[in-house]
């Protein structure tokens, strides 16, 4: 298997932001993907993605077989939020292994929660999605969203092995059309998903990201 790089990887934060201007959209607004409410917040955070991403994940969607849609559950994510999210799990994993350094609590947190400063969803260019029917059921995709390597036993890692045949099936239809659009994975999470992010720009070989960190509702 290839060597996976987390997040937590200095390559990550060396690479440049030239923020590009777009603004944040609500995804609901087009009407073209579903959206799931489950991560619902008062301000409506989570629909909100960078248009560059929307005109993409739109695009993979027209490339999957009649009959399947994309469902869209999390874009944008405040960077406080994030820091909040970050910080609880690599609370939980130090509680559970208190022999772990800072340095390796650190980075086994970034397989699950990206660490604040260069997290791809309070740029909004990451997305957590799934693929569904068009009435809304979630297809299997091996666990469920958001599973943590944990609980999963590692079945969270896009290549993890010893999933059903139906759900790698599903996992390498999801990844295809959303490959064919432009957008990169984080192969610990089979869900999530960027464009034009550090990550991104890494996997890519691009010489710099296009979206930095912002907050919603200020100017980019």
């Amino acid at each position: 298997m290839t060597k996976i790089v987390l997040m937590s990887d200095p390559q990550v934060a060396a690479i440049p932001v030239t923020e590009c201007g777009e603004p944040l959209v609500d995804v609901r607004r087009s009407g073209l993907l579903l959206v799931d409410t489950r991560k619902q917040d008062p301000a409506s955070a989570f629909a909100h993605l960078r248009e560059g991403v929307l005109e993409r994940l739109i695009k993979a969607q027209d490339l999957l077989p009649q009959g399947l849609r994309l469902l869209f559950v999390e874009g944008y994510r405040p960077p406080s939020l994030q820091r909040t999210y970050f910080e609880e799990y690599a609370g939980q994993l130090r509680a559970a292994h208190p022999d772990w350094s800072a340095e390796q609590v650190h980075s086994s947190a970034s397989r699950y929660v990206s660490p604040p400063e260069i997290a791809p969803h309070s740029a909004g260019a990451a997305v957590d999605l799934t693929l569904a029917d068009t009435d809304g059921r979630e297809l299997d995709l091996g666990t469920r969203m958001n599973a943590d390597p944990e609980e999963s036993a590692g079945a969270c890692y896009t290549d993890a092995p010893g999933i059903s045949e139906e759900a790698r099936a599903n996992r390498r239809l999801l990844g295809s059309v959303l490959t064919a659009a432009g957008l990169v994975n984080y192969p610990t999470e089979w869900w999530h998903w960027s464009y034009g992010d550090r990550y991104w720009a890494l996997a890519t070989d691009s010489a710099a990201a296009l979206y930095g960190p912002k907050d919603l509702g200020s100017p980019v």
